[in-house]
């Protein structure tokens, strides 16, 4: 019996994507639904084909279940309605990376608890055409609290010359395996970042992994050199990256307390070490169109930090682009993101990390949460329009409790594993995710819009393929009828549902 049980989640999985498959919903009670998924059944999003030029498309989920319903319309003339939301494709702004999520080692091991048959599952939904196409994922180069032990690649005895540096088992067991499928399973290249937290402790002026501790200065040389180590132990393997980022949280290293690992960088030593070590050291290693992207922490710390760090030209000439987490937006406006845009024209803006934290007396993991699915497309949204040209979460994967994390500093997940059962959730959040990541592939580019007398919160989208994508975010509790013009189309009349995220995709 178990061996047809085994044969028939094979052939399912094989042919579950030829065609768009409804979502399976649960109700957990927390203000929303999430869409189960198992060896056998997953509800899955084929790419959209291209619609005549006087038709749109729009695909909408909501608070209600909706899951990428798909509804087509056809323009109306422009002088047939007042519209809401001008999109005008001439006035162009950044170009789009891509979106995405982290290769954690919890992803890993929460993933690896599955049957083979059900991992392929989970990961077409995150890397395939029939699943949200993720582009742009981040690689920790060793352990983070997402680990079940702290760890980095040279552990032991000084070893200034890193001659004992090697991948740590995680790497082989719960990173290298499904990186190399997503690289398969995507149509496009997927973009790779590696960012570290924390150096060996025999680097390090405190002599450990987390705390008030900085790369001793004899160790700047070793620690430049241990970035391009990693990248030569990933490329025996068929991995190559895109991008890193200078050290995960650097002012973490500054909060009384704090139990992630993390490697501590003023501003101005940090421009140092890149000007003297990291920047030549890439530039003339065999990756030196790797791009280098500074500080990996909150908006907050925009653009003060940065100015200081690269008042030095030559460590400006190094750097391509900055990297911003999301944990502290609600406290500081993104305006802090375009006056760095302003300032560093030269370089892009890029969101490396986000995952929702638990309030006081609120479980980390809140299966359905339409609210923290909202709380990712509002965030999303916010930061395109202030130049942010990609978005990508934390864990792609936790179980139920919102780990495993060492530190005990459990998070929500777009999609929650549930070993025991074998099967997956879909959250909410993986589905706002989705509304960009399906539809705004890598090299769109932002264009502008105006927004008239709507509390609908938009970001428009010209595709490469000549596609124009409007992702139409709703809050409210009441729907609206909302007409979207574009001078070259006509007006589209979309329908906006209560708590929706809706996408408007037209040629």
């Amino acid at each position: 019996m178990l061996v047809i049980i085994l044969l028939v989640c094979v052939s399912s999985v094989k042919s579950t994507y030829l065609q768009p498959t409804p979502c399976i919903s649960r109700n957990y009670g927390n203000g929303g639904t999430v869409c189960v998924c198992n060896c056998s059944y997953c509800d899955s999003i084929p790419r959209p084909t291209r619609t005549h030029p006087s038709q749109f498309l729009v695909y909408t989920s909501n608070l209600e279940g909706l899951r990428f319903q798909q509804s087509r319309g056809r323009f109306r003339p422009l002088e047939s309605c007042e519209s809401h939301v001008d999109v005008d494709s001439s006035s162009k702004f950044q170009t789009i990376f891509g979106w995405g999520g982290a290769f954690t080692d919890a992803t890993g091991i929460n993933i690896h608890a599955l049957p083979k048959d059900t991992q392929e599952v989970l990961l077409r939904q995150y890397f395939s055409e029939s699943g949200i196409e993720y582009s742009l994922c981040r690689v920790p180069m060793g352990g983070t609290d997402f680990s079940v032990r702290a760890y980095s690649y040279d552990d032991g005895d000084p070893d200034p010359l890193l001659l004992n540096f090697k991948l740590a088992p995680e790497d082989h067991v719960f990173k290298i395996p499904y990186i190399k499928r997503a690289m398969k399973l995507t149509g496009h290249k997927l973009r790779l970042f590696g960012s570290a937290w924390t150096a060996p402790k025999w680097m390090k002026t405190n002599y450990m992994y987390t705390g008030l501790g900085f790369i001793r200065k004899s160790m700047y040389q070793p620690w430049a050199n241990y970035f391009v180590k990693f990248l030569d132990e990933y490329r025996k393997f068929g991995i190559n990256f895109w991008g890193l980022t200078t050290g995960n949280e650097p002012l973490d290293a500054w909060v009384p307390g704090e139990k992630l690992e993390v490697v501590g960088w003023a501003p101005r030593e940090l421009g140092t070490w890149i000007r003297n070590n990291l920047g030549p050291t890439i530039r003339n290693s065999n990756y030196s169109d790797t791009k280098i992207m500074i500080l990996d922490d909150q908006r907050i710390y925009y653009p003060w930090y940065v100015v200081i760090a690269l008042e030095n030209p030559v460590a400006r000439k190094y750097v391509d682009g900055f990297a911003v987490h999301w944990y502290t937006d609600k406290y500081d406006p993104p305006e802090a993101l375009t006056k760095t845009q302003e300032i560093f024209p030269e370089k892009f803006i890029l969101a490396t990390e986000a995952s929702n934290i638990p309030g006081q007396n609120e479980s980390a993991v809140q299966l359905g949460s339409w609210e923290r699915g909202e709380n990712y497309s509002a965030d999303i949204i916010e930061d395109v329009l202030n130049w942010v040209t990609g978005w990508v979460d934390w864990n792609m994967a936790l179980n139920p409790q919102g780990g495993p994390n060492y530190i005990q500093n459990f998070v929500d997940s777009p999609i929650i594993i549930n070993g025991t059962s074998n099967e997956f959730y879909k959250q909410p959040m993986f589905y706002h995710l989705g509304h960009f990541s399906k539809f705004v592939p890598s090299g769109s580019v932002r264009v502008g819009t105006e927004v008239r007398r709507s509390r609908v919160e938009v970001a428009a989208f010209g595709r490469p393929d000549g596609g124009t994508a409007v992702v139409l975010l709703n809050r409210n509790e009441e729907g609206v009828i909302l007409n979207v013009k574009d001078s070259s189309r006509g007006v589209a009349q979309v329908k906006i549902s209560p708590r929706s995220i809706s996408t408007l995709l037209y040629w």
